[in-house]
């Protein structure tokens, strides 16, 4: 099943977990701890508000809009997170954290190492839309980590949410590793 239709079956915690997952997954672009958005996982878990903790997340990153696009992306996901976590609120905002998620990965993909975007969204939609022959491998592996958390929300339910977890964090480490590996090359001579 492709992600357009895994995101238009998702039911609202599914959304959520989606939406977030792709935040999650981008946090080395904000400077956030790693713990950032540990509550508002544990609010999809207990299925309590989770608006406190989005005014929390927001408060803690500061206001300054960060000059970098990627990270700009990544600031927008957390900045149009919806209080009110309905499946009508919470399925635009998951989509637009796929395409946001799914960009950022093409930015700081090693693959296309002077971060163009040559296919723009055109290459992102039909990856979404299941034909991934031509992403690079960065984008090809957060597509298959946004199918594995929305699958793992449809089969499990609530204790999907644990696996979802474990998968959002290793691609944060992925992400973590390339954008070090960015900032290292961006001050070594010659480089």
């Amino acid at each position: 099943m492709s992600l357009v239709d895994l995101i238009a079956q998702a039911d609202e915690r599914g959304l959520a977990a989606g939406g977030l997952a792709c935040l999650d997954r981008c946090l080395p672009l904000l400077g956030g701890d790693d713990e950032l958005l540990r509550p508002l996982w544990a609010c999809l878990a207990d299925n309590s508000d989770w608006a406190g903790e989005l005014t929390r997340a927001r408060e803690a990153l500061g206001p300054a809009e960060p000059a970098d696009e990627a990270a700009r992306l990544a600031r927008r996901m957390l900045r149009s997170a919806p209080a009110e976590r309905t499946a009508d609120a919470v399925r635009p905002w998951a989509d637009a954290c796929s395409v946001a998620s799914l960009r950022i990965h093409r930015l700081l993909d090693p693959a296309t190492a002077d971060g163009s975007d040559p296919d723009g969204a055109d290459g992102l939609d039909a990856g979404r839309a299941g034909d991934t022959a031509d992403l690079p491998p960065l984008v090809a592996a957060e597509l298959r980590r946004q199918a594995a958390v929305l699958e793992l929300l449809a089969g499990h339910g609530a204790q999907g949410l644990r696996r979802a977890l474990e998968v959002s964090v290793e691609g944060r480490r992925v992400l973590r590793a390339v954008v070090s590996r960015r900032a290292r090359s961006a001050v070594e001579p010659g480089a």
